[in-house]
Order: structure tokens, then sequence, then C-alpha cells
């Protein structure tokens, strides 16, 4: 009986790796699909990281993979359509830029692996069983965005001398965002002393001039928009208005400062975005999403831009400078 069940476990851990081999010889084609919420344009930076990494692992597309991109373009209500989409190409894993793309996704299958580029709470969002153990067809990376959020209005606090009202930013009917504003944020903000101004804003060019129009009539010295994903699609204009606004602000990303941005506290998404890349190639190869654990955000950034700074006439303390992973002169 041992004899059996041990040519068993060695026939199913050979078979994966040669019916891959098979159908690399066999000149298959895989089919990638991604879902994201936001925009080609908004995303580029990211994918860009994703792809190189799958060119590092073997992978080129038009040659033994293909990418079906999918893109809401901020329409929430569109992604449960764009999944079942990919779903009906019969792709062979579907990877997921946020939160309600994984929603999606998972509803349109229980079959097609689908691997998370960075969800602050998998768990909580039903997507996994645990991140040891995620138990279906999803896994991938946690973001742990909603938990650096304290930390971003600690660096505001030390930023911004006198300040006393902090806006932050956050998407109209994201529950996620505004739990992390009821739980975090607000006992955060109470005791270093701020008043949080809790501000909607649309993710379109009327609706976050409304939202900056609405933090200065509420006189806060400060903003931080949330780690919702059509923030980061939009940063360059949320940057700009920042700039025009003359307020202080620290964002979820670096790529705010890439784009002009005062200061960012975050996540590394291009890392977060390799190593998404990394799933998919084990799963291509065999692997299974439930036998795959999910990983947290390993690497963290803080980045100052002092052009920035001298725009709006801030001076940075200088212990705040020494801190930083990163200065932009």
């Amino acid at each position: 009986m041992k004899k059996k069940i041990i040519t068993l476990a060695l026939c199913a851990m050979l078979l994966a790796p040669s019916s891959f081999a098979a159908a690399q010889q066999t000149g298959k084609i895989f089919r990638i699909g991604f879902l994201d919420r936001s925009t080609a344009s908004g995303t580029a930076v990211l994918l860009t990281a994703f792809r190189q990494e799958l060119t590092k692992l073997g992978w080129t597309e038009g040659k033994n993979l293909t990418i079906e991109y999918r893109f809401a373009d901020q329409k929430i209500e569109r992604l449960p359509d764009l999944a079942v989409e990919l779903v009906g190409l019969k792709v062979d894993v579907i990877v997921t830029g946020g939160s309600a793309p994984t929603r999606a996704a998972k509803e349109a299958t229980v079959m097609i692996p689908i691997v998370m580029t960075g969800d602050p709470d998998p768990v909580g969002n039903g997507f996994v069983a645990s991140l040891a153990r995620p138990g279906g067809n999803v896994t991938g990376l946690s973001s742990l965005s909603n938990e650096l959020s304290t930390k971003r209005l600690e660096i505001l606090k030390d930023a911004v001398p006198k300040l006393a009202r902090v806006g932050f930013l956050q998407a109209p009917g994201t529950s996620i965002i505004r739990d992390l504003a009821q739980k975090e944020l607000r006992p955060a903000a109470l005791a270093l002393k701020l008043k949080l101004e809790e501000i909607d804003m649309q993710p379109d060019a009327k609706g976050f001039e409304s939202a900056f129009q609405t933090a200065k009539q509420k006189q806060v010295g400060a903003i931080m928009p949330s780690p919702a994903r059509p923030f980061f699609s939009e940063r360059k204009r949320i940057v700009e208005l920042a700039v025009k606004y003359r307020l202080p602000a620290i964002y979820p990303q670096k790529e705010f400062v890439d784009e002009g941005g005062l200061m960012s506290y975050g996540t590394d998404n291009t890392d977060l975005y390799r190593r998404a890349a990394v799933y998919v190639d084990k799963i291509l190869k065999g692997a299974k999403p439930a036998d795959l654990p999910v990983q947290q955000a390993t690497k963290f950034e803080f980045v100052i831009n002092l052009k920035a700074a001298k725009q709006i006439g801030l001076t940075i303390p200088v212990d705040l400078l020494a801190r930083a992973n990163k200065v932009i002169q």
C-alpha cells in the first residue's frame, strides 16, 4: 500500500511539468487575461514590469504567450461583463488589478486560476480562506496598503508645521476605503490631534476639481488620497491639482511623485507586479492556486520631492529627509 501511495505521489509531481513540456513542444500559446477597473495608460508602468518579469521567466508574447487586456475605464459596473468575456475566451489564468476586478473574476469562474496583483485584505474580502492556504482558485499578493495609511498621516503631521486638518480623498462607493477611514484613520487622527475631513472624489476631471475645492472650503492644511485604484490611474491630474491649490500631499505610491507629487509612502507596486508574474509562471507550469500561499508586500518606499516642496513654499524638516529612502532634489 505504501509503495502505491509513493508511486501515485511521484506521478502527480511529474505530471504537471511533463504536461507543460508537451504543451511547449506542440507550440501551444498560453493565454493570460488581465482585468483592471482603470485605464490602459494609467496602468502601463505596472504592466511593463509584469511583462518584463515574464520575459525573464522565458515567456514571449506571440511565441508561447498572449495577453488579453480588459480595462473598465473607471466604470466599475463593467467589470462583471469583462470578467465573463475573459472566461469565454478560455484564458489559462486571470490577473487582476485591485479588489473589484478580483471579485468580478471570482464570481465569473471557480475553475480558472486568478492571480491578485495586490489586494489590501484578501481574507477579509472573501477571496481566500487564509494567506497560507488560499483554498480556491485565487492567490497572489497582498498590498498592505490600508495598514500604511496611518503612517502616511504621521508623516504629513511631521512635514507640515501646525497642521490641524487633513483632507482624506476617497472614491465614493468604495466600502473598504470607508472601513479604513473608520477603523484606522479616525483614531489615528485623533491621537495626532488632527481633524480628518473625509472628501468623496469622483474619478473624473470634474470630480477631482470639485474635491479640491471642497478641501479648500474645509480649510484643510494637507491632503491624502486613499489607495483606491482609480486614483492611481489619474495620478498626474491629482498631482497637478495639489500644486494648483498649494496643498501639501502624501500619496500611496511613488508613481505620484514621478508625476511631480510632494511625498509618497507605500508598497512598491512594480515589485508586486513582478512577483505576480512569478505566480503566473508557476500556474502555467502546473501549480494549483490553492497550493500557492498569498504573499504580502515586502518592499516599502518613502520618497520626498524637494522640487514639489519648493513649488508650494514648504520646507521639509531635516530629520524627515533623513528618514526618506529617496530625496528628489
